[in-house]
């Protein structure tokens, strides 16, 4: 079991409150979805939630763990964006080969306002 997988599985059935509509927001079969909570719930050894034919109810150990695992989920999804946006920046040398007349026309007085724009670069 993938804890990760089991833990958004798990919020999303308590956010929709259907199996069925939380398979659906995260393109998984709603097997699938039954399965990571029960794996969930076997490995913590405590029921998160009660199921009827018609409803999902948390239970009171599922609407603790609920908040912690939103957090965790949350520092998550905060780590990689700032990686992905660390990323996203330009990096490394920039060569640019083209006639006088435009460099001088084009180029050079884009230069400042391209510097401003991009505050990791360096003239180095």
């Amino acid at each position: 079991m993938d804890c990760f997988d089991a833990m958004q599985a798990f919020v999303r059935v308590v956010e929709t409150g259907s199996f069925t509509k939380a398979a659906a927001t995260l393109h998984m079969s709603k097997t699938s979805v039954t399965q990571l909570v029960q794996q969930l719930e076997a490995r913590l050894r405590v029921r998160l939630l009660n199921r009827t034919t018609r409803k999902v109810n948390v239970t009171a150990d599922g609407a603790a763990y609920y908040e912690r695992v939103l957090r965790v989920l949350a520092d998550v999804d905060g780590a990689e964006t700032s990686l992905s946006s660390a990323s996203a920046s330009p990096r490394g040398r920039l060569r640019v080969d083209v006639p006088s007349p435009l460099a001088r026309m084009i180029l050079i007085p884009a230069l400042p306002r391209f510097m401003r724009s991009t505050p990791t670069f360096s003239s180095t």
